[in-house]
């Protein structure tokens, strides 16, 4: 996909942004190529996918998921995704016991290079007023029941730490390689308004 074929139903906003393209190209303030590097990083080397390849490592290696808990930035740059802008990476794992939420509640800091850009919803500010005041009924509205006695942590990511959650593996996953792992892995499930479900 080249600059020029920007996806979405918002016509308007599409053009609007293909103006401003123009407007930075013309006044030399861009280069095309420095474009097609970001649209190729967003596109292909940035997103849940990493994240998804991340979980199921830790899923199947015991090792790295010590690793993974203990220094999430380094256990994650083992795999070759980097933080964009140099924040630290926490990884917050999902038990029986435990089920953890992530949120930013000033903005939207979001770990790019694990889970993509952030999701809509996740910049509002319902959701974030709402998931660090009411985070069982926020769970509720994505259809995620947690038990009454299981512990809920919310976790509140900023411009230096970002957090990314580590779901619970889910049954009937025992004869699976982490790359069938990896396409179970939700984004919602990383971020804790979702659970990762089992295969059909």
């Amino acid at each position: 996909m080249s600059s020029n074929d920007i996806p979405g139903p918002d016509s308007e906003t599409a053009l609007r942004v293909k103006a401003l393209e123009s407007l930075l190209l013309e006044k030399g303030l861009i280069e095309t190529s420095a474009i097609d590097e970001l649209i190729d990083m967003f596109e292909n080397r940035l997103g849940p996918w990493n994240g998804a390849k991340v979980v199921a490592r830790a899923w199947t290696d015991p090792d790295y998921k010590d690793r993974l808990l203990q220094n999430g930035t380094a256990a994650i740059a083992e795999m070759g995704f980097e933080a964009v802008q140099g924040e630290e990476m926490v990884v917050v794992e999902n038990t029986a016991e435990v089920h953890n939420l992530v949120v930013c509640t000033l903005c939207s800091c979001f770990p790019w290079a694990t889970l993509g850009l952030p999701p809509v919803w996740y910049k509002s500010a319902p959701f974030r007023a709402r998931a660090a005041r009411d985070p069982r009924g926020v769970l509720d509205e994505f259809g995620t029941q947690i038990g009454a006695d299981t512990e809920l942590r919310v976790w509140d990511s900023n411009a230096e730490v970002r957090y990314m959650v580590l779901p619970e593996r889910p049954v009937r996953t025992e004869g699976l390689n982490a790359e069938a792992l990896a396409e179970l892995v939700t984004r919602d499930s990383m971020i804790g308004v979702s659970k990762v479900a089992s295969p059909d």
